[in-house]
């Protein structure tokens, strides 16, 4: 990846190489380094604000057995799960990886004479990153959490190179219109402030690029999906001795609040909906015959700035 594509994060200058691994701002005077093969774009003022969520979220995947000491284990995901530990969970991620490849990407680069450039928000252990830098893609891998096991470090495990970057939604050290698609990996419901996070992909996306949601929860009532969040966190203190709730993320979606965000931005959403298995499509009615919260959808949710 060129140096010259990273911008400090703070004031959004183009920042000056002083090694290979090595940049520095000459507007605030930040450096950034590469530490272990990851980018280190978290600002400082920042790093206290995401300090305990990170904490949390790593202690609640490691007790759930999240990740794994064979590269093999890596390399196989989403299609399978060699650790044997969520295989529901990964065929999931297999089937919307499949819809979107065929209903978006492939469409997307079909004009084009040239690889796609994208960027995996919320890239996790990299699986998507790596499966889109397989198809030649060139891919920017952006998280939070930089460990070897669940996080950024697991770049070393991938035999598709991609170019992995710490750093927040908000805060995106990538130049204006560099993505042709801005990829929210099962991430978009952290963020505390949807209409700024998707300014901010906006920002980094070009003027034909498309935002990608992938597997955020969505509800047609609110308060389902408030009771969703209510029910994690009694589990979370149940199980773990925490609710890990100490990030003010919205946690779902719900039509409405698309519909919202869509006005705001400019935006047109495309919905969608990989099949995920007959049990899935009859949780809905099951829920209801039962009394019990609707069950969230999980949408390909495309969107596309509408031109004047």
């Amino acid at each position: 990846m060129r140096q010259d594509l990273f911008i400090c994060p703070r004031c959004r200058t183009q920042l000056e190489r002083v090694t290979p691994d090595q940049v520095t701002c000459p507007q605030d005077g930040l450096e950034f380094r590469k530490e272990a093969g990851v980018w280190r774009f978290l600002l400082p003022e920042s790093e206290a604000h995401y300090a305990r969520f990170i904490a949390d979220y790593e202690t609640v995947r490691r007790l759930e057995g999240r990740g794994s000491p064979s590269a093999d284990y890596y390399r196989a995901l989403p299609f399978k799960d060699l650790s044997g530990r969520h295989q529901a969970d990964w065929r999931i991620r297999a089937r919307s990886f499949n819809a979107l490849v065929k209903n978006v990407l492939t469409r997307l680069q079909a004009p084009l004479v040239r690889s796609l450039k994208i960027i995996d928000l919320g890239a996790g252990n990299g699986w998507l990153s790596n499966r889109l830098s397989a198809q030649g893609d060139r891919v920017i891998a952006v998280d939070l959490l930089v460990n070897e096991e669940d996080g950024l470090g697991t770049w070393k495990f991938y035999e598709h190179s991609c170019t992995p970057v710490q750093a927040e939604f908000h805060h995106l050290p990538v130049m204006d219109r560099f993505a042709d698609a801005v990829i929210f990996n099962a991430s978009l419901h952290y963020s505390e402030n949807y209409a700024e996070t998707l300014k901010e992909a906006l920002r980094v996306l070009s003027p034909d690029g498309w935002i990608v949601i992938m597997d955020s929860p969505v509800y047609r009532q609110g308060s389902s999906g408030a009771k969703m969040v209510e029910e994690r966190a009694e589990q979370f203190k149940t199980k773990y001795g925490f609710a890990s709730d100490h990030l003010q993320s919205e946690n779902y979606l719900t039509y409405a609040r698309l519909k919202e965000l869509a006005r705001e931005l400019d935006l047109k959403w495309r919905f969608t909906t990989p099949f995920y298995g007959l049990r899935w499509m009859v949780r809905p009615l099951i829920a209801g015959l039962s009394g019990r919260r609707e069950p969230a959808k999980f949408h390909l949710i495309v969107g596309k700035v509408i031109k004047s």
